[in-house]
């Protein structure tokens, strides 16, 4: 309940501490050999996330090194690029990534993109400023939209807050699912059901509370620390305030215990309940919406995703605190983890019957 959620809590935060993955390892394979193409070169090595580690002969040791994971990308120049340049032949260049790992091939696809695009315009520059074009003239003809990008609340384009800010409470929700589900089977696996129903006086609810309470407070103490450590050590953005952060880690250790209880609730079994309890956390993480937006999946798969407690969650979060708008534009997600809530209600009467008449089945 302690350990395991710290460890999550410190591995993931740090594990990204530099918010944005730099100086990733690029090859490049330059037959043309000229001062144009070494420019090319230059600027490509310049780039924060790219940086130029070996120059291959040929493109297929360039792709064997790929396969290799000695470099994640490579920039091809074929021979005569310079020179059908300057005479307008519209060369081609290529670029060739791996998209095994998204982030890394995402982000250095952007970068060879760019000095794909540097390398035209530059000769083109060149050409228009030798006719006697003015600098406004240039830059109208080779970027005639120019885009003013304003990134809304993280501007660093800082991966550490989008991943921590959903793996850490998702991690949360993992133990929390299953310590719930454990904490009733153990009563059912030693036979202790009925005495601890006898000591609420055969009030279930009283039962439930009393069991549960005080695993509530051990794991709100843990959410407390969490929201801490983030905002106040590692200063991640929190437009919202700190009322919707307490709200969120309020709703967060309720709505996983009340799932918690509810999962064995439906399978009043250690065993079962507990596999229900891992699956639904696992497949969190996939359906929350931080790695893969979720209007990007099949429409079946859209529909699914509103009854794991991590989509709420996480919906919650990038509305109200990351946001900063009103918890009325995030009122479904708010419902729906009081309705996780809740759900113990349901299957109460199912958990007290277990208790007292069922026989432990390993």
């Amino acid at each position: 309940m302690v350990v395991f959620p710290l460890l999550a809590l410190f591995f993931f935060t740090s594990l990204m501490d530099d918010g944005l993955p730099t100086d990733m390892p690029v090859g490049i394979v330059d037959l043309d050999n000229t001062s144009t193409s070494r420019s090319l070169v230059r600027r490509l090595d310049a780039f924060q996330s790219s940086q130029v580690v070996a120059r291959y002969p040929s493109v297929a040791e360039a792709r064997q090194a790929i396969q290799d994971n000695e470099i994640y990308a490579f920039l091809y120049i074929p021979k005569g690029t310079t020179e059908a340049l300057l005479s307008s032949r519209r060369p081609k260049i290529s670029y060739y990534y791996n998209l095994a790992s998204i982030m890394s091939g995402a982000l250095l696809m952007k970068d060879l993109k760019t000095i794909s695009n540097l390398g035209s315009a530059a000769v083109g520059q060149a050409t228009m400023r030798a006719k006697g074009y003015t600098p406004e003239q240039i830059q109208a003809f080779l970027q005639p939209i120019r885009i003013d990008l304003h990134q809304i609340a993280n501007p660093w384009t800082n991966y550490n807050l989008y991943l921590s800010t959903v793996f850490v409470p998702g991690v949360m929700m993992l133990f929390m699912f299953l310590i719930s589900a454990y904490s009733l089977g153990m009563e059912l696996k030693f036979d202790r059901g009925k005495e601890w129903i006898a000591k609420a006086d055969g009030n279930i609810i009283v039962a439930i509370l009393g069991k549960y309470l005080p695993q509530a407070l051990v794991f709100l103490t843990l959410i407390c620390f969490y929201e801490f450590y983030i905002y106040q050590v590692l200063h991640f953005p929190h437009v919202g305030g700190w009322g919707s952060i307490v709200l969120l880690a309020l709703l967060e250790v309720f709505a996983s215990i009340g799932f918690g209880v509810f999962a064995f609730g439906l399978m009043p079994s250690l065993r079962m309940s507990m596999s229900i309890c891992s699956l639904w956390a696992v497949l969190s993480f996939s359906l929350a919406g931080s790695a893969f937006p979720v209007m990007g999946m099949d429409t079946p798969i859209q529909a699914l995703s509103w009854l794991f407690p991590l989509r709420h969650y996480y919906m919650l979060y990038q509305i109200t605190v990351f946001n900063g708008f009103p918890l009325v534009d995030a009122w479904f997600h708010l419902v729906a983890l009081i309705a996780f809530t809740l759900l113990p209600w349901f299957v109460i009467r199912k958990i007290k019957n277990a208790m007292l008449t069922y026989v432990y089945i390993p």
